[in-house]
């Protein structure tokens, strides 16, 4: 699934060490973690949409994964996803167990970076400089009211593509023409909101073809519609935000939440209580 990239100059990044544009930027050591295999970095919404800014105004073909429980599991399940995945190029804690899971394994300054909250606050850095976005993804009707209100709050956001995708798999004449109009759109950032897996598989075949940063936010798009309701943040600080969303759509989400969640523990447990015996035996 690996495409061809751009040239472009390489980064310096915390570390001291150089990264090609297009492939993962290395975070500092002790800012990342492999959870159950899966890498989550540790980072901050400012610090997030200041790369995101970055490699958009340089033009560069990225993509931006905001991890969930349900990511993890999904990986712990299918290797090849855990690599599409850990190939990304930020890795965002976007789930409390996550951002916990962080914390015990050495970086107590770890916080959410939640993907309804990401998009919003991307919007306003691009707005502030210039940078077009587009969108991809969901309903027609659901992108109508997410560009509504997020251009009513962000006077200034260039919204220079959008595209509702039909419900099935593209034909090669239809990938290529979406891509074609992307490119041609100018879009720098481009917010996709097709749920997981879907959402990171599609920007995985697509670095290198598009040239802008891709951002796999979920189910950002409902959200900011106003056509799913959110957690109350209490609810979502104390990890309970699954829950919720169980309550609201039980039919869809039951095996998701019911089935993934407490293997997550057990599992992540048993990596926590391992990586201790091996600290304690040295």
């Amino acid at each position: 699934m690996q495409q061809v990239r751009h040239e472009a100059t390489a980064v310096k990044v915390g570390t001291g060490s150089e990264a090609v544009a297009g492939a993962p930027l290395p975070l500092p050591a002790n800012r990342s973690r492999r959870i159950l295999g899966m890498r989550v970095d540790a980072t901050s919404y400012d610090a997030a949409a200041e790369q995101v800014i970055t490699w958009a105004k340089a033009g560069e073909s990225r993509y931006v994964c905001v991890s969930t429980v349900h990511m993890v599991m999904e990986g712990h399940d299918r290797a090849e996803f855990q690599r599409i995945v850990n190939a990304a190029d930020l890795v965002t804690p976007d789930g409390m167990p996550l951002v916990w899971g962080l914390k015990l394994l050495g970086i107590p300054s770890a916080t959410r970076v939640y993907g309804p909250d990401l998009t919003p606050v991307v919007c306003e850095h691009a707005a502030r400089e210039g940078v077009p976005v587009g969108f991809y993804g969901g309903t027609p009707e659901v992108l109508d009211r997410m560009i509504a209100n997020l251009t009513a709050r962000y006077p200034g956001l260039q919204v220079v593509y959008r595209h509702s995708p039909p419900f099935r798999p593209l034909t090669a004449e239809e990938e290529a023409r979406e891509i074609e109009e992307i490119r041609a759109s100018g879009a720098r950032i481009l917010f996709v909101g097709l749920g997981c897996p879907k959402q990171e598989q599609w920007m995985a075949a697509r670095r290198g073809r598009i040239d802008a940063v891709m951002l796999g936010v979920g189910a950002a798009f409902d959200f900011l519609a106003g056509a799913k309701r959110q957690a109350p943040d209490l609810i979502q600080s104390l990890g309970l935000e699954w829950l919720f969303r169980l309550a609201t759509e039980p039919r869809r989400l039951w095996r998701r939440y019911l089935y993934n969640n407490p293997r997550f523990v057990v599992l992540f447990a048993a990596q926590v209580l391992k990586g201790r015996t091996q600290w304690e035996a040295h």
